[in-house]
């Protein structure tokens, strides 16, 4: 499946238009990685545990995405546009939600 934040794939006519589709995913990152994530901060640098957590929520929201698309017959997603908000108390959790356009090219 071709997926891209473009509006038209270069190269490709689309040919129908099945809906708008979406992929959702909340996940919570765990004590332990706060307090790590916490000193990394202070300290500077990146924080590769969160950088894990974040890559891994995307890409979860990602596939759940593009398994709604071919659900619905697609072989395309355009126009994908990629979320992220923390949530819950404290910011505890992360979501990340991403949305596009299913077609058919």
């Amino acid at each position: 499946m071709i997926i891209t934040t473009t509006p038209q794939i270069e190269g490709y006519k689309i040919r129908e238009y099945k809906g708008v589709v979406t992929g959702e995913t909340i996940i919570g990152a765990n004590f332990f990685k706060d307090i790590l994530a916490g000193i990394r901060d202070f300290v500077g640098g990146r924080s590769a545990s969160y950088e894990k957590v974040l890559r891994q929520a995307k890409d979860t929201a990602m596939q759940e995405m593009m398994e709604r698309a071919m659900s619905m017959g697609a072989n395309a997603i355009v126009g994908i546009d990629i979320d992220y908000e923390t949530i819950g108390e404290g910011n505890s959790m992360l979501m990340v939600a991403t949305s596009g356009t299913a077609v058919v090219i």
